[in-house]
């Protein structure tokens, strides 16, 4: 899988899907203040590191690939798990380098220039998250290889 950039992928996204995104990240930041507001700002900021666009869009995501599958008498749901599971894949190694990001600016943000904090915090985010993705793309390259069936090998029955 390559990481590119789609710009007509937002022309193809119908308005509706942005507005359930919308909705869904607007309740979930909404739930984080109340609990912020009965249990402090510690315990509701934990809540706002939650990625709340991402159940929506999963769900769209899925939904999506399986319609189109079924446009080609397909049925969809196998490649609508497999489409679901990469952007949640995608959505963990964005919150360790999002985690990354928050320890940067921890550890420097009393110290040093907030513009320069935010910029290492950055470059932080973008390495760690980079990383995370080369890791996980050899990983499955090397568990495909160490669990393919060799073709070579035949079993006799004697």
């Amino acid at each position: 899988m390559l990481i590119q950039i789609d710009i007509s992928a937002l022309r193809r996204t119908k308005w509706q899907e942005y507005a359930v995104r919308f909705v869904f990240g607007g309740l979930i930041t909404a739930a984080a203040g109340l609990i912020a507001k009965l249990y402090g700002p510690a315990v509701g900021g934990l809540f706002l590191a939650f990625p709340a666009i991402f159940p929506a869009s999963v769900t769209l995501s899925q939904q999506k690939e399986i319609e189109k599958k079924q446009q080609k008498g397909l049925s969809g749901k196998q490649r609508g798990i497999s489409v679901a599971a990469a952007e949640a894949a995608g959505t963990v190694l964005g919150s360790v380098g999002l985690a990354s990001f928050a320890l940067v600016c921890a550890a420097l943000v009393m110290r040093w220039n907030a513009w320069l904090v935010l910029l290492l915090a950055l470059a932080a985010w973008s390495a760690v998250s980079g990383a995370c993705w080369f890791v996980r793309k050899r990983w499955n390259r090397l568990r495909a290889k160490f669990h393919q069936a060799p073709s070579t090998v035949r079993t006799h029955s004697h």
